[in-house]
């Protein structure tokens, strides 16, 4: 091996590199029994046994399946594996694929079941009926049995809920079965107005207060929600789509949502970091797209003021993330990390931790965690060993970029969509099946650094990747940013990352170890992709 490689499939000469198993092997035979057994029989009579399964002596495989090795871009999000022939058959026969399970997976009025008393059937039939059930009388019947609503007159439809005191003395919505409550009211064929009694009525799932919003002239309504007690350490805030504008689908989703939910990001990123800085900041309320960007620059400048005097700002990068769908098994395991309201989450993060002991010599503080500390790493340590910028030859790569099979018949192009800006492009190694990445094109590493073109650019091309998986029959997306250190220069890009969950792909040992496995080449799934944006417009 050698030494002074860096594990990463962009080559310094601005071309991927990636690399093919053609398996030729011979396996010692230890099995010391048979047990040769009918496993059935053909439609003509003929016994099938298993007799296959008990080989005598040795095995060889002159050739064995080939299977393509392609590094990540970045070394620490491990590897991908192309199982060769299958992916070869998908790009001749045309690409088609799809993240829809198989078989139908919605669930109709049952036959009889009207006359069933519910509170008498399993509980995993309860929470397939609440997660699957098309049918609204029969999702109605579920309520009494999840918590003590309040109807009032003969209305089905629930006014409220019923509080309780809990074990503190608070008072709490009475929930009888909360992962039954959870999943019937994430259900998208539940009435809005109950939907809105369940979750979506600001206060009904906590006392978060809320301290920003966004509204347009439009169907745009935004509630931003301030969780103080957070697992981000110095709290983070929730973009949520508000209760008169409901969206359980991208389907849903337009383009001014996005640019709401971006702009609460952007607005309390900059507020944030104004306060933090001393800027005196008086207006309150709603800023528009150019105030927004004039207080970027008096941010960006104060802050470089300081960090050129020598002095250490308080927050240092940014967080941002969308969890997107929801599924509860009826055996009990959530699925994915939201709800299917559409939401997006955002934080600042930072420089530095305080020790718990701060006794141990030469630790007087910690480095904080953010995701991005690992890119700025790597680029920095490419440009050290090879002289050249790690994203400039990225960019090159993605731009000259060569099928591994090569087919010159078919599409070349990683990329699905972008300008001067930033581009949506399948990743050479694609993690989870289906992954799209957005990366800028410019030496922007954060939105601190973003001009509003920039940013534009961001919003629309995060609906664009959203709008492609969703098409190909996406239910479940992890979204989230990988950003720099505010004006920190490695040479490093904002990028953000779209993780699919795949029916087939629960994650698995391979995936926790950064083994990923698919049957397609990354261009077949581009050009998959582009089709799907083009029938969409």
């Amino acid at each position: 091996m050698e030494k002074d490689y860096l594990r990463t499939c962009v080559h310094p000469s601005g071309r991927f590199a990636a690399g093919i198993h053609r398996p030729s092997f011979t396996v010692a035979n230890n099995r010391m029994t048979s047990a040769i057994m009918s496993l059935g029989k053909a439609d003509n009579g003929t016994v099938i046994d298993n007799r296959a399964n008990f080989p005598q002596g040795d095995l060889h495989f002159a050739s064995a399946d080939k299977v393509y090795e392609v590094p990540n871009a970045f070394p620490m999000w491990g590897v991908t594996y192309i199982l060769g022939d299958i992916a070869e058959k998908n790009g001749s026969q045309g690409p088609d694929f799809s993240f829809i399970p198989r078989g139908d997976t919605s669930l109709e009025a049952i036959p009889g079941l009207d006359d069933v008393d519910l509170r008498e059937l399993p509980r995993p039939i309860l929470l397939t009926i609440a997660q699957l059930c098309t049918h609204v009388p029969l999702l109605l019947r579920l309520l009494p049995l999840c918590a003590d609503f309040i109807f009032e007159g003969s209305s089905t439809v629930p006014a409220g809920l019923r509080f309780v005191k809990g074990p503190e003395g608070m008072l709490k919505p009475s929930v009888r079965d909360s992962d039954l409550y959870e999943t019937l009211g994430n259900n998208p064929w539940l009435p809005d107005e109950v939907k809105a009694v369940m979750l979506l009525n600001p206060g009904i799932q906590g006392h978060n207060p809320i301290v920003g919003e966004y509204v347009s002239k439009d169907r745009t309504h935004i509630w931003e929600y301030l969780r103080a007690n957070s697992y981000i350490p110095w709290g983070h805030f929730a973009a949520n789509m508000a209760q008169d504008a409901v969206r359980y689908s991208v389907r849903d989703l337009d383009m001014e949502d996005v640019r709401g939910l971006r702009h609460l990001y952007y607005q309390r990123t900059y507020c944030r970091l104004a306060a933090d800085l001393n800027a005196g900041l008086e207006k309150r309320g709603l800023m528009s797209p150019m105030e927004l960007e004039e207080l970027r620059l008096d941010v960006l400048a104060r802050l470089r003021r300081l960090m050129d005097a020598g002095g250490d700002p308080f927050f240092t990068a940014c967080l941002w993330g969308w969890n997107y769908g929801y599924d509860f098994s009826p055996s009990g395991f959530r699925l994915h990390a939201s709800h299917q309201q559409i939401h997006q989450q955002f934080a600042l993060i930072p420089a530095r931790v305080q020790p718990v002991d701060a006794s141990v010599p030469g630790m007087e503080y910690l480095p904080s965690y953010a995701a991005g500390d690992n890119v700025a790493w790597f680029a920095t340590e490419y440009r050290r060993r090879y002289g050249v910028s790690f994203f400039d030859a990225y960019v090159h790569a993605i731009q000259e970029n060569r099928r591994m099979d090569g087919r010159d018949d078919l599409p070349s192009s990683l990329v699905i969509e972008g300008d001067e800006n930033a581009i949506l492009f399948v990743p050479k190694a694609q993690r989870s099946q289906g992954e799209l990445q957005i990366m800028t094109l410019k030496p922007v590493s954060n939105i601190l650094e973003a001009d509003l073109q920039m940013r534009q650019t961001l919003d629309r091309l995060i609906f664009k990747a959203v709008r492609a998986l969703d098409g190909l029959g996406a239910r479940m997306i992890t979204c989230f940013e990988i950003s720099g250190r505010f004006l920190d220069d490695p040479g490093q890009r904002l990028i953000y990352c779209f993780l699919p969950r795949h029916p087939r792909s629960p994650g698995a040992f391979s995936e926790r170890q950064g083994r990923w496995i698919t049957g397609h080449f990354p261009e077949d799934y581009a050009r998959c992709c582009r089709d799907v944006l083009l029938r969409q417009e």
